[in-house]
């Protein structure tokens, strides 16, 4: 009898990863399966850490489901659509329609479905480092090869637009910008965004921009949509959606908004190959986008959560406190999302295997976190620490955390 086939992955995925749930994910449900009870700060769904979704938005899902059985236009709904239009509208990103607005499940399936449509086999995007890794990883899939970009953690974790200048090849189709950035917590300041257009116009670049977290902003920090700063000879693909700000992660409902009116028309060709990719997969999940027009237009409940008093604002407080308190680690203060991306000095933590401390540390502390190489940062003295935890049990992690540093050794 002939030997079996061996069944093996695609090649394609040969050059994809996303360690966020990753090798060490499993110890952690193998661990659980043995009863222990760990700490995930591995990933942002706020659900587990009581958050919830704000009432009248389950209500206005709950009462459409009974029109929402059947497929929608492969778009999405008119009247999510609407809604987020009239977002646009007030964000100040000019000369968008109903048309230039697809809804999709969860910004993951957007980033994949807007690059599958954009690269060919060779085709670069500038992608930051430290990034969020499903960028790299849908670059990748799609045949193309994400090339990183330095941010600078001197400069509260600016892109270095030096580093991003010098990365642009002839093969380089698009840049991503993150802002408010995941893992760092950085919010851009407008005159940065700008030299980042700059450099996209310069070269006629795709600009990518990720804004999920765009309303979940700390102290005096503001964000400005990349759109509203664009030209309008600029295409600019703007992500967002409910996961983070309205705590409906497990919705999967989020939108990507394709502007830059007088770039729209050289984009033609583009956006019939998104068309195409859009409704290949039929359609979005109807029910969730039942949520987006309550939660775009009704009372922003994500307010009294950032502002003084408020339990996200109150947690990055203490984990930047707790983390800077610590001999050899450092941290940025971060103006938004729900991360720090401290650095471990390597004078003080010589780590050559920034997994491995991950691991160690989940092994003995059951705390989970994600190493730093993880987001495409090239060396391995930085992890994320999520920081949606109350700020006692976060206090209680970092405090344990730290002692796990003092007696720690590769």
């Amino acid at each position: 009898m002939d030997t079996p086939t061996t069944f093996r992955k695609s090649h394609k995925l040969d050059n994809v990863c996303y360690d966020i749930r990753g090798p060490v994910l499993e110890h952690a449900k193998r661990l659980e399966d043995e009863g222990q009870r760990i700490l995930k700060l591995n990933i942002g769904n706020p659900a587990p850490f009581g958050f919830e979704a704000p009432e009248e938005i389950l209500q206005d899902v709950m009462r459409n489901l009974p029109t929402a059985q059947g497929y929608c236009d492969s778009k999405g709904l008119y009247s999510a659509r609407k809604a987020i239009m009239q977002e646009c509208q007030r964000k100040e990103i000019p000369s968008v329609g109903i048309e230039d607005i697809y809804i999709g499940n969860g910004v993951s399936e957007l980033i994949v479905m807007a690059l599958q449509a954009l690269l060919n086999d060779g085709d670069e995007v500038l992608i930051p480092a430290p990034d969020y890794p499903l960028w790299t990883a849908a670059a990748n899939l799609a045949g193309g090869h994400a090339v990183h970009y330095r941010c600078d953690e001197q400069a509260d974790w600016a892109p270095d637009i030096a580093d991003v200048r010098a990365k642009v090849t002839g093969h380089t189709r698009a840049i991503v910008i993150i802002n408010p950035n995941n893992p760092t917590g950085a919010v851009y300041p407008p005159e940065v965004v700008r030299e980042l257009l700059a450099i996209a116009r310069e070269h006629d670049l795709v600009v990518f921009s990720d804004e999920i977290y765009d309303k979940i902003l700390y102290d005096d920090a503001e964000h400005v949509s990349t759109g509203a700063l664009a030209d309008e000879d600029q295409l600019v693909v703007t992500m967002n959606g409910l996961s983070k700000s309205y705590r409906c992660a497990g919705f999967r409902s989020g939108w990507m908004i394709l502007s830059g009116g007088v770039a729209m028309q050289r984009a033609r060709d583009y956006i019939q190959g998104i068309n195409m990719l859009a409704s290949m997969r039929l359609c979005a999940n109807v029910p969730a986008q039942h949520a987006i027009q309550t939660a775009l237009g009704g009372y922003q409940s994500i307010n009294d959560l950032i502002l003084p008093g408020g339990r996200l604002l109150a947690q990055r407080d203490i984990t930047y406190e707790k983390l800077n308190a610590i001999p050899g680690v450092s941290c940025t203060k971060a103006k938004g999302a729900l991360y720090a991306f401290p650095r471990l000095d390597p004078k003080v933590y010589p780590i050559q295997d920034d997994q491995r401390l991950v691991l160690d540390l989940l092994l003995q502390e059951k705390i989970l976190l994600v190493q730093g190489t993880a987001f495409n940062w090239p060396e391995p003295d930085h992890v994320r620490i999520v920081t949606l935890p109350w700020a006692d049990q976060l206090g209680d992690a970092l405090d344990r955390f730290a002692r796990f540093l003092s007696r720690y050794r590769q």
